[in-house]
């Protein structure tokens, strides 16, 4: 019986904070026992349910991986010329390499990812290449694999939950400076406070400091021209 192994991100786009890639083994009974238990796509959960059902998968499933991309190593990797794509790409391959280790080589293990890409084929074969192992692997990369494949539901679950607790641990650390908001660009909250404090917390590790939204607000000084002595 071949096993599943789910995998997804929560956190790719936010200004603030880590991105997280989680991946959950389980074999068809547990998958049934979860998607039972109404494990689903985690933007479609409340938090405080999203909480709940991330101990409930854990404790129902062969093994789960949680990985994460700080502010820093995003910033490096797209200094480098690693787009975000290709370092989602290397640390979803983390994760099988974790998962799919020698005890498992003689198991049959189909993974599916949420693909974060527009080019689902282009993405996958960036993917295969930082796998260690294949002669086990089914691997298929597909849009909505969140809301379509419990597996993959389950690891969004533990995705989210995971950023929400790295937010929650910036926001008790900056409580006396200001409120963080979500972290997104899009939030007000947010923006004031990098507006605010981005200056001064430039050096803190919580910005990602390639993002169009904080090189607007500080952008790098213009290196002077010969012309210009």
């Amino acid at each position: 019986m071949a096993l599943l192994l789910g995998i997804d991100d929560a956190g790719r786009g936010p200004l603030i904070g880590p991105m997280i890639l989680a991946g959950v083994l389980v074999d068809k009974n547990q998958e049934a026992f979860l998607k039972k238990h109404g494990i689903t796509d985690s933007k479609l959960l409340e938090h405080k349910r999203r909480m709940g059902m991330a101990k409930l998968i854990q404790a129902n499933s062969l093994d789960s991986e949680i990985v994460k991309s700080t502010p820093e190593e995003i910033d490096y990797s797209i200094t480098t010329g690693i787009n975000l794509n290709t370092l989602e790409a290397i640390k979803a391959a983390e994760i099988i390499n974790k998962i799919n280790n020698e005890k498992r080589h003689n198991d049959k293990i189909k993974v599916v990812i949420d693909c974060p890409s527009i080019n689902i084929s282009a993405w996958k074969n960036t993917l295969l290449r930082y796998i260690k192992y294949l002669d086990n692997l089914e691997v298929e990369c597909e849009h909505k694999a969140d809301f379509n494949h419990t597996s993959v539901s389950a690891a969004s679950i533990l995705a989210k939950c995971t950023r929400e607790e790295e937010i929650e641990k910036i926001k008790k650390q900056f409580k006396s400076t200001g409120n963080i908001g979500s972290g997104y660009p899009s939030d007000p909250a947010t923006k004031e406070f990098l507006k605010k404090h981005g200056s001064n917390l430039k050096d803190s590790g919580i910005f990602r400091k390639t993002w169009a939204t904080w090189k607007s607000m500080f952008p790098e000084p213009k290196q002077s021209t010969l012309g210009e002595f």
